[in-house]
């Protein structure tokens, strides 16, 4: 089984209001800034049970409190999370992951 997927109907009622609360956000914020509107879809990872929008360019928005962000991977240590959160880390990140970061602000 594939983690993650696009299908709604695998999706159970705890996602599917979670992906009703990402399409309000997107309604009354609009996307990220940074955030490409090309080929966005709604998917969830199975795991994680974290239900998100994506797009062609492999971009990761999600909820953030009440807050429609990017959620960001570091390219080299794949460090995860909302900007505010890899600014914590950066100190402790190789030269390259933080020249990453510092470039989001």
């Amino acid at each position: 089984m594939e983690q993650t997927t696009t299908k709604l109907s695998d999706f159970g009622i705890r996602e599917r209001l979670l992906a009703q609360e990402l399409l309000n956000a997107w309604n009354e914020q609009g996307l990220p800034e940074d955030f490409y509107p090309d080929q966005v879809e709604i998917m969830m990872n199975r795991h994680s049970g974290f239900v998100f929008l994506t797009n062609s360019e492999y971009q990761v928005a999600m909820m953030n409190g009440d807050r429609l962000e990017s959620f960001y991977v570091t390219p080299y240590d794949g460090i995860e999370g909302f900007l505010e959160e890899l600014l914590e880390q950066v100190d402790g990140m190789c030269d390259e992951n933080r020249e990453f970061t510092l470039a989001l602000k």
